[in-house]
């Protein structure tokens, strides 16, 4: 079976085919970072517009480097949620479109749930069950995973994402958008132990998160602490930031591991991207003599090919989860936990 994954629940236009036998045929992703990157964030109007003007695109040069046709797509998938509200209307008004153009099957496709999937598109995947890190921008999240459709809530943050306290702290120090990125790099040059900031709910004995103090603090040390403020003293803040988030983010995993008997960890999200929290649990998995599994790079960010592929992974095990109703709504707000197996 082919599906064609649409994506478009942020900032990323992406589009791509999925076999549910060969895998991943190709995809194609346009990000609008450079269009943001002025307003120092998202502006979601602008986001709204560009999707339309990139889907068609998109679409075709995923057709071209596929060597496909619509004719043979089987199943459309789209992003139904969460996200943007009028992001995500682009993405499933595009979708739904071309599946009554073409009468196809269609499968709205939770945004979260391709990005907990996305390492099963790696060369050596996880088995299940595991423990997945979801973190981002928007969301920060532990669940347990134990098939496709069935997961679990362990923990999640309580006001900011580690994704958006990147960016917030990023923005404090006068690096670019989007800030994790620039915070991790500024960070390899920073000093250990220069400054100390909080590892909030470190201790808590549970497994939520809580991002905002950090955030509050990296603010009064630059406020208050740093007087003309210099490369290097915000290289030693990014690196002081950088070291608590990855603290608080590795025993919180440690802890869902120990808590469900599992030996495996995926991580998945944007954050995952970020080098010093891949080396912290890659010595913390050598050392404890568990699996740590991440996405490719190309797909830590929003990206059509986790789309398609969740969407085929519910299809192998329900041929029947797609349908021939074009009439779509979107899921602006959409717990990851309320899903069901296909």
């Amino acid at each position: 079976m082919l599906v064609l994954g649409v994506e478009s629940s942020c900032d990323e236009t992406g589009i791509a085919l999925v076999d549910t036998e060969l895998g991943l045929l190709a995809h194609a992703l346009h990000s609008q970072v450079a269009m943001h990157a002025a307003y120092g964030g998202v502006v979601p109007e602008l986001a709204s517009r560009d999707h339309i003007r990139r889907a068609v695109p998109l679409l075709q040069q995923t057709l071209k480097d596929s060597g496909r046709t619509l004719a043979q797509i089987d199943a459309i998938a789209y992003t139904q949620g969460p996200g943007l509200a009028g992001a995500l209307l682009v993405g499933a008004s595009f979708a739904c479109g071309l599946g009554l153009a073409l009468d196809k099957p269609m499968l709205g496709i939770h945004h979260l749930e391709g990005h907990l999937l996305s390492p099963l598109l790696a060369s050596k995947p996880p088995a299940f069950p595991f423990v997945a890190l979801l973190v981002s921008g928007g969301h920060t999240q532990l669940m347990r995973v134990d098939g496709v459709g069935r997961y679990t809530l362990l923990g999640e943050t309580l006001d900011d994402a580690a994704g958006e306290a990147f960016d917030k702290s990023a923005k404090l120090l006068g690096l670019g958008y989007p800030g994790g990125p620039e915070i991790s790099r500024m960070a390899e040059f920073g000093d250990p132990g220069v400054y100390k900031l909080p590892r909030p709910m470190l201790h808590s004995k549970d497994l939520n998160f809580s991002f905002s103090g950090l955030k509050t603090a990296v603010l009064t040390l630059v406020k208050n602490k740093i007087t003309n403020i210099c490369e290097q003293d915000k290289a030693n803040v990014a690196r002081a930031f950088v070291d608590a988030m990855v603290e608080v983010l590795a025993a919180k995993c440690m802890a869902a591991l120990r808590d469900t008997g599992l030996k495996r960890l995926v991580i998945a999200g944007g954050v995952g991207a970020n080098v010093q929290l891949r080396e912290a649990l890659n010595a913390a998995a050598a050392k404890r003599r568990f699996g740590v599994f991440y996405p490719e790079l190309e797909f830590c960010t929003d990206n059509g090919a986790m789309i398609a592929f969740a969407a085929a992974l519910r299809l192998k095990e329900n041929p029947d989860a797609a349908k021939r109703d074009y009439a779509f709504n979107v899921l602006p707000r959409w717990p990851l936990d309320t899903l069901r197996a296909a």
